[in-house]
């Protein structure tokens, strides 16, 4: 392939980042098709000149010139957008999650084997340039034997109720990055998730069936331990830190902030704050994730991320909602002959 024709489903925050990014700053692709219900989506579309823009996704899914499709819509419509995909032949870059019942994620899993299409899940952090680094130096062997890793995310303000009530709860939505992160980072399988979450942030929340401030410790089966702590609001600005400690030393990424400017006054030193959310945090990684995407395409290789990785993301993420409710550490085994969708 010379040049990658795309389709992008859905405009909302991520479809707007991925479109502008392919748009400006990647080579050797271009989006002919893009669809959004709102009018504000597909004027958002227009500016790019974007041959096709409609609101219809089964025009993206089936145009004949489309060999990919990015799915950036809301989560209970990327099940039923990657099966038609598949059925029509169009590789895949789907917005995580699947679905929030694993049994529609298995079964979506296999139509997609069955028509043998391409298809990654997009979890961006691990095209982060400071995460990977780390992941290079543990690679190189300069942390000897693995210890331990600390994820820490918090996210600068809670989202509106609304969307917590379809979001899948704190696991599914927010920590899932982490638990992929884990795996990314450890390079080995989650054998027992133990769990704590509460309400100390907006009682709202916990209307709605949720947690705001979630703790969970995972033991993988080379008997590395990852201690993963969230919460809907810190008041400092978006937190994502990552230290991986080992038997020769231990690597650690901070936060990036506005600037490096830093003020003294007689009440001593003051640095700017961090970056707000996720938009400005991850813009690179954003970049990089659509890059490697389309590297795999051009190249006929496997997908970087796929939809296993996607899949075992949220059997942990399940065992964290049963760890909460019940109190108790949950064997992975137990997820993988539970039946039905995600509880929250």
């Amino acid at each position: 392939m010379d040049i990658i024709k795309l389709g992008i489903l859905g405009l909302g925050r991520i479809g707007k980042i991925h479109l502008e990014t392919i748009c400006t700053k990647i080579e050797g692709v271009k989006v002919i098709a893009a669809m959004n219900p709102s009018i504000e989506g597909r004027s958002f579309a227009d500016r790019y000149g974007i041959p096709l823009v409609t609101d219809n996704a089964m025009a993206v899914l089936h145009h004949p010139e489309i060999d990919a499709v990015l799915i950036c819509s809301p989560t209970n419509t990327h099940s039923d957008y990657v099966i038609e995909a598949a059925h029509a032949g169009k590789a895949i870059f789907c917005e995580k999650p699947i679905d929030l019942s694993l049994n529609k994620v298995r079964e979506t899993l296999q139509i997609v084997s069955n028509a043998n299409v391409p298809l990654m899940i997009a979890f961006n952090q691990r095209f982060d340039p400071n995460f990977a680094t780390i992941k290079e130096g543990i690679t190189a062997g300069k942390l000897g034997r693995l210890y331990t890793v600390h994820i820490t995310s918090r996210d600068p303000s809670p989202p509106p109720v609304s969307y917590i009530k379809q979001s899948g709860g704190l696991f599914i939505d927010m920590t899932i990055h982490d638990f992929d992160m884990a795996r990314y980072i450890v390079d080995a399988e989650v054998v027992e998730v133990y769990a704590k979450g509460y309400n100390l942030i907006d009682p709202e929340i916990g209307i709605a069936g949720d947690i705001d401030t979630g703790i969970i410790l995972l033991t993988f089966d080379n008997e590395v331990t990852v201690i993963i702590e969230n919460s809907r609001k810190a008041s400092y600005g978006y937190d994502q830190r990552l230290e991986v400690f080992g038997s020769l030393g231990m690597m650690k990424a901070e936060n990036p902030i506005k600037n490096d400017c830093t003020f003294f006054d007689k009440k001593g030193a003051h640095l700017p704050r961090h970056l707000d959310f996720f938009m400005d945090r991850y813009t690179m990684s954003y970049q990089k994730e659509i890059e490697a995407f389309i590297h795999a395409l051009k190249n006929k290789q496997p997908m970087p991320i796929n939809g296993e990785d996607g899949l075992k993301a949220m059997i942990i993420a399940q065992a964290a909602n049963i760890s909460v409710k019940e109190n108790r550490p949950v064997k992975i085994d137990e997820i993988l002959i539970i039946p039905g969708s995600l509880p929250h």
